[in-house]
């Protein structure tokens, strides 16, 4: 018997794949134009929206998609975390997924920063891709829409060069995909940019990339009031999808977050300062005890920050009482940045929820709590000096 082996066509391996590949692209725009409010028409397992949420700058995250279903979003990834809670973010964040069709107009989806659409369009049959651009450019009308899809000239180099999904109804080359790109970011007043991800073999350059992507950006300098891209005045609100799954994120912004944030980051601050309070050796001025040696922690701050600490009010012990000056406590980064430097800001906060002296000018708390001690006995640390 003849051993006759069938040429066939090597599998392609993208690192990482593709479909990463097209998500990152995504996550590299939001952090690059800082961007706020994001829809993902077609959101599918929610990746890219899970992947968004960790951006400093994202506040409003919308999906949509027509295979939504309630039951399936009662939690998981997209929801805020244990640590969401103890590390808060600076800025709202809130998650929102409806059951919809991309075609369909829902005034909830006006005004976005961006919308993505990641190999949706070649799931549209001919009667919802001419109702696409209508929608999603004319009446969401977002400042940026992404929109990636397959490029068929790279098919012929997978093992299968049919349709890349059965559920696809077409498949563009770049020329076919550039020029309905161009057509509709001319009637509606945006400019367009093509790139993509997924690089061709060696030797196959010509194909281009996997997928083909279109970078549009609202021409805002250029519009008119006939513009098309405008959207109408006194529109009344159309809320067509269904909402399958919303969650809000615990923020800074959030005044029970940012006095629990701001109070335990200066506890921390304090808590250092005591420690190398009782490590130093001290010395008696009156009825005060103060170190010889510096209080500022050496770890987590630059040359700078500890010379412009160490040039403060020094903390201070009268008793069993240890006293942080909030001229000190104020300078420590994270301490400065929540309360922007405010020094009245910060007194305020602190007095409702930690002791201050009689002035308030000052952190009271005790010398020498149960760790302490425990550490006194163990030898660990030395006692204040009693002369």
């Amino acid at each position: 018997m003849d051993n006759c082996e069938v040429p066939s066509k090597k599998v392609i391996e993208f690192k990482p794949p593709v479909y990463e590949q097209r998500y990152y692209f995504v996550k590299n725009l939001v952090n690059r134009h800082g961007l706020r409010k994001i829809a993902d028409l077609g959101f599918g397992d929610a990746t890219l929206l899970w992947m968004l949420k960790y951006h400093r700058c994202v506040q409003y995250l919308v999906g949509v998609d027509v295979a939504a279903r309630p039951f399936e979003w009662g939690g998981g990834r997209l929801s805020p975390g244990v640590g969401g809670y103890i590390v808060p973010r600076e800025l709202d964040l809130t998650i929102t997924l409806y059951r919809g069709s991309a075609v369909q107009k829902d005034s909830r989806l006006c005004g976005f920063d961006l919308i993505t659409c990641i190999e949706l369009i070649e799931h549209l049959d001919s009667e919802d891709l001419a109702k696409f651009p209508e929608v999603v450019f004319g009446y969401f009308s977002p400042g940026m829409v992404v929109i990636s899809t397959p490029n068929s000239e790279f098919n012929p180099l997978f093992p299968a060069s049919t349709f890349r999904d059965p559920d696809h109804r077409f498949e563009w080359n770049r020329t076919q995909f550039q020029t309905w790109a161009l057509d509709v970011a001319k009637l509606y007043n945006y400019s367009v940019e093509f790139t993509g991800v997924g690089d061709p073999p060696a030797g196959a350059e010509h194909v281009g990339y996997c997928t083909q992507i279109g970078v549009f950006q609202k021409n805002i300098a250029k519009a008119t009031e006939s513009s098309i891209s405008e959207p109408e005045e006194h529109v009344p609100e159309e809320h067509i999808y269904e909402v399958v799954y919303t969650t809000s994120y615990p923020s800074l912004q959030q005044s029970k977050y940012f006095r629990l944030t701001l109070s335990s980051e200066s506890v921390k601050a304090i808590g250092l300062m005591k420690s190398r309070f009782l490590r130093g050796l001290r010395k008696r001025e009156g009825d005060r005890v103060v170190p010889l040696g510096s209080c500022t922690p050496q770890f987590g701050l630059t040359e700078a920050q500890r010379a412009e600490i160490d040039q403060s009010p020094k903390p201070y012990s009268v008793g069993e009482k240890f006293y942080v000056p909030l001229e000190r406590l104020i300078i420590y980064p994270k301490v400065n940045h929540l309360v922007a430097g405010s020094m009245e800001k910060l007194r305020t906060i602190l007095a409702e929820g930690l002791r201050l002296n009689g002035d308030q000018s000052a952190v009271q708390v005790e010398l020498v709590d149960y760790q302490t001690q425990r550490l006194f006995d163990e030898h660990l640390i030395s006692p204040v000096l009693e002369s």
